[in-house]
C-alpha cells in the first residue's frame, strides 16, 4: 500500500459499531491507545472489516490544533 498522507497508524480492529449508514471503526494503535474512525457502511463492508483485523488509521489533517487549560 501506498498512500500520500503521512501519518498512517498501524494497529488492530478492536470494535466495530454498524449503523443503517456510517460504521463506527475503533482502532488500537498501541496497548491502551485507541483511534476511533467513522465510515461509510459500504466502505466496512467493501475493506472486510472484523475484530483483531490488522488495519492502518490513515489520518489526513491540514490542521492540528493544541490547547491547554
Amino acid at each position: 500500500m501506498k498512500v500520500s498522507a503521512r501519518n498512517a497508524l498501524k494497529g488492530t480492529v478492536k470494535a466495530i459499531v454498524p449503523g443503517t449508514v456510517n460504521t463506527e471503526v475503533t482502532v488500537e494503535v498501541a496497548p491502551g491507545v485507541e483511534v476511533v474512525s467513522i465510515i461509510t457502511k459500504a466502505s466496512a463492508d467493501s475493506l472486510g472489516l472484523a475484530e483483531n483485523k490488522e488495519v492502518y488509521a490513515v489520518i489526513k489533517a491540514s490542521d492540528v490544533m493544541i490547547a491547554v487549560d
